[in-house]
């Protein structure tokens, strides 16, 4: 299974390794948008907001273009549909996206899921993106409240079989599930050095790794004892296979 951070790129052409092109869904969750999400949005076929995801869109990605009007930043970045259980977004700001076309999905009656799970189900039930090869971004997925954050990590592993990155101004987090031997071509110009190999959902018993600063060879890794932390990628083309699933996460450059 290959793997790229092309989305983070101006024109990215295909998926790692000259695989089938990727379809892109961006979701934006309610913490800070990273600076790079108009780029995600370009990059995206469906761009959905996540409940307060809606106020971030609209309080702060007019801040990333300081040289223009806040409401032709907020008329031309309109997001295709707004979900969750609608605590969060704010009345005045629902009402200037539905009225731009915006579709408002109501899952209030759902208090067991996360609005990032709501999104996901809504994205994996699209008929238009059965046959696609999707991944899913997540923007201001990381930072702010623990309890968010591993949540979030949570649906990774809910969702295993689905692309979905985790993605904030400092770092990315994938899941790299122990069903595949994987190849992760790294975007040297917008990622690394610094990266990381998190046992989750279980100890690894048996780790293996090439392109890093300090590979790991058949390795155990669990909590109590050793994880990856502060590796260093070397090389353009890192490979990993284990046991068990694991977290994949690198630094991003200031792109």
């Amino acid at each position: 299974m290959t793997h790229s951070s092309s989305f983070l790129l101006s024109n990215p052409s295909a998926d790692a390794g000259g695989g089938a092109a990727l379809t892109y869904v961006l979701i934006v969750l309610n913490r800070n948008l990273p600076r790079f999400t108009p780029l995600l949005w370009k990059n995206a076929q469906i761009r959905i907001c996540a409940d307060g995801g809606a106020n971030r869109l609209y309080d702060e990605l007019p801040l990333l273009f300081p040289g223009e009007a806040a409401l032709a930043i907020r008329k031309r970045y309109k997001p295709d549909v707004i979900k969750g259980d609608m605590d969060s977004v704010r009345e005045e700001v629902l009402g200037f996206y539905k009225d731009l076309g915006t579709e408002v999905v109501d899952a209030s009656h759902d208090q067991d899921t996360t609005d990032l799970h709501k999104c996901i189900v809504y994205i994996r039930d699209l008929p238009n993106l059965k046959d696609q090869n999707i991944c899913i971004l997540v923007a201001g997925a990381l930072g702010g409240r623990f309890d968010h954050e591993v949540g979030n990590i949570n649906v990774l592993c809910l969702f295993s079989s689905t692309r979905i990155v985790l993605l904030s101004d400092d770092c990315l987090i994938q899941l790299l599930p122990s069903s595949h031997q994987h190849e992760i071509h790294v975007q040297t110009t917008i990622e690394g050095p610094h990266c990381g190999l998190v046992p989750i959902g279980g100890p690894s018993k048996s780790s293996t790794t090439t392109g890093l600063q300090w590979n790991l060879s058949d390795t155990e890794m669990r909590f109590g004892g050793l994880i990856s932390t502060s590796n260093v990628v070397t090389e353009e083309i890192v490979t990993v296979r284990s046991d068990s699933d694991l977290l994949w996460t690198i630094s991003l450059r200031k792109i």
